[in-house]
Protein backbone atom coordinates (compact mmCIF):
# COMPACT_ATOMS: atom_id res chain seq x y z
CA UNK A 1 0.00 0.00 0.00
CA UNK A 2 3.20 2.22 0.69
CA UNK A 3 4.42 1.91 -2.49
CA UNK A 4 0.81 2.35 -4.34
CA UNK A 5 1.13 5.80 -2.36
CA UNK A 6 4.63 6.82 -2.93
CA UNK A 7 3.68 5.94 -7.19
CA UNK A 8 0.17 7.79 -7.02
CA UNK A 9 2.19 11.09 -5.24
CA UNK A 10 4.70 10.79 -7.75
CA UNK A 11 2.46 10.86 -10.51
CA UNK A 12 0.08 13.74 -9.07
CA UNK A 13 3.25 15.92 -8.54
CA UNK A 14 4.39 15.15 -11.96
CA UNK A 15 1.25 15.98 -13.90
CA UNK A 16 0.13 18.70 -11.84
CA UNK A 17 3.25 20.51 -12.36
CA UNK A 18 3.47 19.76 -16.11
CA UNK A 19 -0.08 21.35 -16.20
CA UNK A 20 0.37 24.37 -14.04
CA UNK A 21 3.44 25.26 -15.80
CA UNK A 22 2.11 25.25 -18.73
CA UNK A 23 -1.23 26.96 -17.74
CA UNK A 24 1.61 29.78 -16.77
CA UNK A 25 3.30 30.12 -20.36
CA UNK A 26 -0.30 30.02 -21.68
CA UNK A 27 -1.19 32.98 -19.29
CA UNK A 28 1.82 35.12 -19.97
CA UNK A 29 1.60 34.58 -23.86
CA UNK A 30 -2.17 35.91 -23.82
CA UNK A 31 -1.37 39.25 -21.76
CA UNK A 32 1.87 39.73 -23.67
CA UNK A 33 0.07 39.64 -26.58
CA UNK A 34 -2.95 42.00 -25.06
CA UNK A 35 -5.35 38.63 -26.13
CA UNK A 36 -4.56 39.03 -29.52
CA UNK A 37 -2.22 35.40 -29.82
CA UNK A 38 -5.03 33.46 -28.58
CA UNK A 39 -8.01 35.46 -29.13
CA UNK A 40 -7.34 34.88 -33.00
CA UNK A 41 -7.74 30.70 -31.97
CA UNK A 42 -11.28 31.10 -30.61
CA UNK A 43 -13.03 32.48 -34.13
CA UNK A 44 -10.81 29.39 -35.99
CA UNK A 45 -12.60 25.95 -35.36
CA UNK A 46 -10.87 24.08 -38.29
CA UNK A 47 -7.55 26.01 -37.06
CA UNK A 48 -8.11 24.45 -33.18
CA UNK A 49 -8.72 21.35 -34.32
CA UNK A 50 -5.98 20.73 -36.06
CA UNK A 51 -3.71 22.30 -33.46
CA UNK A 52 -5.39 19.70 -30.58
CA UNK A 53 -5.24 17.00 -32.87
CA UNK A 54 -1.52 17.94 -33.78
CA UNK A 55 -0.76 18.40 -29.77
CA UNK A 56 -2.55 15.02 -29.14
CA UNK A 57 -0.39 13.16 -31.90
CA UNK A 58 2.97 14.26 -29.92
CA UNK A 59 3.90 10.73 -27.56
CA UNK A 60 3.17 11.15 -24.18
CA UNK A 61 0.97 13.68 -22.15
CA UNK A 62 2.76 16.81 -22.64
CA UNK A 63 0.31 17.89 -25.53
CA UNK A 64 -2.74 16.75 -24.30
CA UNK A 65 -1.63 19.00 -20.91
CA UNK A 66 -1.75 22.20 -23.61
CA UNK A 67 -5.02 20.91 -25.32
CA UNK A 68 -6.67 20.54 -21.86
CA UNK A 69 -5.28 23.69 -20.62
CA UNK A 70 -6.33 25.96 -23.94
CA UNK A 71 -9.77 24.38 -23.48
CA UNK A 72 -10.36 25.22 -19.77
CA UNK A 73 -9.42 28.26 -20.50
CA UNK A 74 -11.91 28.91 -23.06
CA UNK A 75 -9.35 28.90 -25.77
CA UNK A 76 -10.30 25.99 -28.13
CA UNK A 77 -13.83 24.14 -28.61
CA UNK A 78 -14.85 21.06 -27.16
CA UNK A 79 -14.53 19.58 -30.78
CA UNK A 80 -10.94 20.55 -30.50
CA UNK A 81 -10.80 18.74 -27.35
CA UNK A 82 -12.45 15.47 -28.49
CA UNK A 83 -9.58 15.41 -31.66
CA UNK A 84 -6.58 15.72 -28.94
CA UNK A 85 -8.26 12.95 -26.70
CA UNK A 86 -8.80 10.70 -29.75
CA UNK A 87 -5.26 11.41 -31.74
CA UNK A 88 -3.65 11.08 -28.33
CA UNK A 89 -2.09 7.59 -26.99
CA UNK A 90 -0.57 8.48 -24.13
CA UNK A 91 3.07 7.06 -23.24
CA UNK A 92 1.54 3.70 -24.89
CA UNK A 93 2.99 5.62 -27.84
CA UNK A 94 6.66 5.64 -26.54
CA UNK A 95 6.29 2.14 -26.65
CA UNK A 96 4.75 1.49 -29.84
CA UNK A 97 7.54 3.55 -31.23
CA UNK A 98 9.91 1.28 -29.83
CA UNK A 99 8.11 -2.25 -30.93
CA UNK A 100 6.53 -1.84 -33.90
CA UNK A 101 8.05 1.70 -35.74
CA UNK A 102 6.91 1.80 -38.95
CA UNK A 103 3.10 0.33 -37.93
CA UNK A 104 3.14 2.80 -35.34
CA UNK A 105 3.63 5.89 -37.76
CA UNK A 106 0.62 4.55 -39.96
CA UNK A 107 -1.29 4.22 -36.92
CA UNK A 108 -0.53 7.94 -35.55
CA UNK A 109 -1.53 9.10 -38.94
CA UNK A 110 -4.85 7.19 -38.91
CA UNK A 111 -5.75 8.57 -35.71
CA UNK A 112 -5.03 12.02 -36.50
CA UNK A 113 -7.51 11.94 -39.62
CA UNK A 114 -10.17 10.12 -37.03
CA UNK A 115 -9.37 12.84 -34.76
CA UNK A 116 -10.09 15.57 -37.06
CA UNK A 117 -12.81 14.42 -39.30
CA UNK A 118 -14.40 13.59 -35.69
CA UNK A 119 -13.27 17.34 -34.40
CA UNK A 120 -15.14 19.31 -36.71
CA UNK A 121 -18.54 17.13 -36.60
CA UNK A 122 -18.70 17.71 -32.80
CA UNK A 123 -18.02 21.20 -33.47
CA UNK A 124 -21.07 21.24 -36.06
CA UNK A 125 -23.26 20.22 -33.58
CA UNK A 126 -22.08 21.90 -30.43
CA UNK A 127 -21.59 25.64 -30.15
CA UNK A 128 -21.47 25.64 -25.79
CA UNK A 129 -17.93 25.14 -24.46
CA UNK A 130 -17.41 24.33 -20.44
CA UNK A 131 -14.08 26.26 -20.17
CA UNK A 132 -13.44 28.59 -17.45
CA UNK A 133 -13.07 31.35 -19.54
CA UNK A 134 -11.28 33.71 -17.30
CA UNK A 135 -8.27 34.49 -19.68
CA UNK A 136 -8.81 37.95 -19.47
CA UNK A 137 -6.68 41.09 -19.85
CA UNK A 138 -7.19 43.39 -17.80
CA UNK A 139 -6.94 47.70 -18.00
CA UNK A 140 -3.62 47.17 -15.65
CA UNK A 141 -2.44 44.57 -18.73
CA UNK A 142 -2.34 47.48 -21.47
CA UNK A 143 -0.36 49.71 -19.48
CA UNK A 144 3.16 50.80 -20.81
CA UNK A 145 5.85 47.86 -19.88
CA UNK A 146 7.72 50.81 -18.00
CA UNK A 147 4.87 51.22 -16.12
CA UNK A 148 4.72 47.75 -14.74
CA UNK A 149 8.56 47.57 -13.57
CA UNK A 150 7.47 50.00 -10.74
CA UNK A 151 4.76 47.66 -9.28
CA UNK A 152 7.28 44.89 -9.08
CA UNK A 153 7.52 43.96 -4.98
CA UNK A 154 8.35 40.29 -3.93
CA UNK A 155 5.52 39.59 -1.95
CA UNK A 156 5.23 35.92 -0.40
CA UNK A 157 3.16 34.82 -3.32
CA UNK A 158 5.79 35.45 -5.95
CA UNK A 159 8.16 33.69 -3.28
CA UNK A 160 6.53 30.90 -3.00
CA UNK A 161 5.61 29.81 -6.26
CA UNK A 162 9.17 30.83 -7.11
CA UNK A 163 10.56 28.32 -4.33
CA UNK A 164 8.27 25.95 -6.09
CA UNK A 165 8.73 26.40 -9.61
CA UNK A 166 12.43 25.65 -8.41
CA UNK A 167 11.97 22.42 -6.45
CA UNK A 168 10.22 21.51 -9.54
CA UNK A 169 12.83 22.03 -12.00
CA UNK A 170 15.17 20.01 -9.83
CA UNK A 171 13.29 17.05 -9.37
CA UNK A 172 12.29 16.82 -13.17
CA UNK A 173 16.31 17.51 -13.75
CA UNK A 174 17.13 14.99 -10.58
CA UNK A 175 14.68 12.05 -12.41
CA UNK A 176 12.65 12.12 -8.38
CA UNK A 177 9.46 11.93 -10.70
CA UNK A 178 10.36 9.39 -13.14
CA UNK A 179 8.58 5.65 -12.98
CA UNK A 180 10.26 3.18 -11.27
CA UNK A 181 9.98 1.34 -14.49
CA UNK A 182 11.59 4.00 -16.45
CA UNK A 183 15.16 3.79 -18.21
CA UNK A 184 16.03 6.81 -16.85
CA UNK A 185 18.73 4.87 -15.07
CA UNK A 186 20.20 2.97 -17.18
CA UNK A 187 22.78 5.32 -19.24
CA UNK A 188 22.56 7.47 -22.34
CA UNK A 189 19.99 9.62 -23.90
CA UNK A 190 16.88 7.60 -24.77
CA UNK A 191 14.45 9.35 -27.41
CA UNK A 192 12.29 6.70 -27.11
CA UNK A 193 11.13 7.95 -23.87
CA UNK A 194 9.53 11.20 -21.69
CA UNK A 195 13.37 11.93 -20.60
CA UNK A 196 13.58 14.73 -23.53
CA UNK A 197 10.12 15.84 -22.61
CA UNK A 198 11.22 16.53 -18.91
CA UNK A 199 14.07 18.23 -19.95
CA UNK A 200 12.31 20.18 -22.50
CA UNK A 201 9.38 21.22 -19.68
CA UNK A 202 12.41 22.19 -17.19
CA UNK A 203 13.60 24.40 -19.84
CA UNK A 204 10.44 25.95 -19.88
CA UNK A 205 10.25 26.26 -15.82
CA UNK A 206 13.15 28.07 -16.09
CA UNK A 207 10.95 30.79 -18.52
CA UNK A 208 8.24 30.56 -15.53
CA UNK A 209 11.03 31.39 -13.04
CA UNK A 210 12.32 34.35 -15.00
CA UNK A 211 8.62 35.46 -15.84
CA UNK A 212 8.08 35.46 -11.94
CA UNK A 213 11.19 37.28 -11.59
CA UNK A 214 10.86 40.34 -14.04
CA UNK A 215 6.67 40.23 -14.15
CA UNK A 216 4.80 42.98 -12.34
CA UNK A 217 2.62 42.62 -9.78
CA UNK A 218 -0.71 43.10 -10.90
CA UNK A 219 0.10 39.23 -13.41
CA UNK A 220 2.24 37.38 -10.06
CA UNK A 221 -0.38 38.28 -7.97
CA UNK A 222 -4.13 38.07 -10.17
CA UNK A 223 -2.79 36.34 -13.25
CA UNK A 224 -0.65 33.23 -11.85
CA UNK A 225 -1.47 33.32 -8.48
CA UNK A 226 -5.29 33.99 -7.77
CA UNK A 227 -6.40 32.20 -11.05
CA UNK A 228 -3.91 29.68 -11.60
CA UNK A 229 -2.30 28.64 -8.08
CA UNK A 230 -5.62 29.11 -5.60
CA UNK A 231 -8.48 28.66 -8.44
CA UNK A 232 -6.81 25.64 -10.63
CA UNK A 233 -4.27 24.16 -8.68
CA UNK A 234 -6.10 22.46 -5.98
CA UNK A 235 -8.80 20.79 -8.00
CA UNK A 236 -5.90 19.54 -9.84
CA UNK A 237 -3.76 18.03 -7.30
CA UNK A 238 -6.29 16.29 -4.83
CA UNK A 239 -9.03 15.13 -8.12
CA UNK A 240 -5.59 13.58 -9.93
CA UNK A 241 -4.27 11.97 -7.02
CA UNK A 242 -7.53 9.95 -5.55
CA UNK A 243 -8.13 9.02 -9.49
CA UNK A 244 -4.36 7.50 -9.30
CA UNK A 245 -4.54 6.35 -5.43
CA UNK A 246 -7.82 4.28 -6.87
CA UNK A 247 -6.59 3.30 -10.00
CA UNK A 248 -3.39 1.84 -8.27
CA UNK A 249 -5.29 0.11 -5.61
CA UNK A 250 -7.87 -1.49 -8.51
CA UNK A 251 -5.46 -2.59 -10.43
CA UNK A 252 -3.30 -4.11 -7.43
CA UNK A 253 -6.25 -6.86 -7.15
CA UNK A 254 -7.59 -7.09 -10.46
CA UNK A 255 -5.69 -8.45 -13.03
CA UNK A 256 -6.82 -6.90 -16.88
CA UNK A 257 -4.95 -9.57 -18.65
CA UNK A 258 -7.13 -12.78 -17.62
CA UNK A 259 -9.90 -10.86 -18.92
CA UNK A 260 -8.48 -11.21 -22.69
CA UNK A 261 -10.18 -13.43 -24.94
CA UNK A 262 -9.99 -14.62 -28.38
CA UNK A 263 -13.10 -13.10 -29.77
CA UNK A 264 -12.58 -9.66 -31.59
CA UNK A 265 -15.20 -7.73 -31.15
CA UNK A 266 -15.20 -8.03 -27.51
CA UNK A 267 -11.74 -7.53 -27.63
CA UNK A 268 -12.96 -4.42 -29.11
CA UNK A 269 -15.47 -3.44 -26.57
CA UNK A 270 -13.18 -4.86 -23.52
CA UNK A 271 -10.62 -2.05 -25.03
CA UNK A 272 -13.03 1.30 -25.59
CA UNK A 273 -13.99 0.23 -22.01
CA UNK A 274 -10.38 0.12 -20.19
CA UNK A 275 -10.06 3.63 -22.15
CA UNK A 276 -11.84 5.43 -19.81
CA UNK A 277 -9.33 4.67 -17.55
CA UNK A 278 -7.23 8.29 -16.98
CA UNK A 279 -4.06 6.52 -16.94
CA UNK A 280 -0.86 4.97 -18.74
CA UNK A 281 -0.47 1.28 -18.42
CA UNK A 282 -3.76 -1.10 -18.22
CA UNK A 283 -3.56 -0.21 -22.35
CA UNK A 284 -0.19 -1.59 -22.63
CA UNK A 285 -1.84 -5.14 -22.45
CA UNK A 286 -3.32 -4.47 -26.08
CA UNK A 287 -0.22 -3.07 -27.36
CA UNK A 288 1.81 -5.74 -25.96
CA UNK A 289 -0.85 -8.20 -27.87
CA UNK A 290 -0.56 -6.62 -30.93
CA UNK A 291 2.96 -6.67 -30.82
CA UNK A 292 2.76 -10.28 -30.05
CA UNK A 293 0.55 -10.87 -33.06
CA UNK A 294 -2.56 -11.96 -30.75
CA UNK A 295 -4.55 -9.08 -31.04
CA UNK A 296 -5.71 -7.55 -34.79
CA UNK A 297 -5.37 -3.87 -35.35
CA UNK A 298 -8.97 -3.00 -34.94
CA UNK A 299 -8.65 -3.80 -31.15
CA UNK A 300 -5.11 -1.79 -30.61
CA UNK A 301 -7.40 1.54 -32.68
CA UNK A 302 -10.09 0.89 -30.59
CA UNK A 303 -7.99 1.81 -27.07
CA UNK A 304 -5.50 4.43 -29.16
CA UNK A 305 -8.72 6.07 -29.93
CA UNK A 306 -10.41 5.84 -26.58
CA UNK A 307 -7.45 6.38 -24.06
CA UNK A 308 -5.74 9.47 -23.76
CA UNK A 309 -2.96 8.36 -20.74
CA UNK A 310 -2.63 10.65 -18.46
CA UNK A 311 -4.20 13.65 -20.51
CA UNK A 312 -7.84 13.87 -19.24
CA UNK A 313 -6.75 13.88 -15.67
CA UNK A 314 -6.81 17.65 -15.52
CA UNK A 315 -10.00 17.81 -17.50
CA UNK A 316 -11.49 15.25 -15.26
CA UNK A 317 -10.46 17.94 -11.75
CA UNK A 318 -11.52 20.87 -13.48
CA UNK A 319 -14.77 20.02 -15.37
CA UNK A 320 -15.70 16.57 -14.49
CA UNK A 321 -19.27 16.98 -17.11
CA UNK A 322 -16.84 17.74 -20.25
CA UNK A 323 -14.96 14.76 -18.74
CA UNK A 324 -18.02 12.65 -18.96
CA UNK A 325 -19.32 13.71 -22.37
CA UNK A 326 -15.31 13.45 -24.14
CA UNK A 327 -15.36 9.75 -22.83
CA UNK A 328 -18.63 9.04 -23.78
CA UNK A 329 -18.00 10.35 -27.32
CA UNK A 330 -14.20 8.82 -27.62
CA UNK A 331 -15.90 5.32 -26.33
CA UNK A 332 -18.41 5.41 -29.33
CA UNK A 333 -16.31 6.22 -31.81
CA UNK A 334 -13.48 3.52 -30.64
CA UNK A 335 -16.11 0.83 -31.14
CA UNK A 336 -17.18 2.00 -34.14
CA UNK A 337 -13.96 2.36 -35.70
CA UNK A 338 -12.79 -1.10 -34.36
CA UNK A 339 -16.09 -2.64 -35.42
CA UNK A 340 -15.71 -0.80 -39.32
CA UNK A 341 -11.63 -2.30 -39.15
CA UNK A 342 -12.96 -5.71 -38.45
CA UNK A 343 -15.75 -5.44 -41.01
CA UNK A 344 -12.98 -4.68 -43.62
CA UNK A 345 -11.60 -7.73 -45.31
CA UNK A 346 -7.92 -8.20 -44.59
Amino acid sequence: MIDILTESLRTTVLVTGLVVIMMMLIEVFNVRSHGRMFGGLRNRRVGQVLLSAALGAVPGCMGGFASVSLYTHGLISFGALIAMMIASSGDEAFVMLAMFPGKSAWIFLILFVIAVAVGLLVDLFRSKDDGCHSMNVHDQDREPRHEHHHERHYGWQRIVMFLGVLVFIGSLLAGWLEADESDAGAGGFNLLSEEWMYWLFAALSLAVLGMLLFAGDHFVVEHLWEHIVCHHLPGIFLWTFGTILIIGVLMSYFDITSWISDNTILMILLAAAIGIIPESGPHLVFVSLYAAGVIPLPVLLASCISQDGHASLPLLAQSRGSFLKAKLINVIVAVLIGLINTAIPA
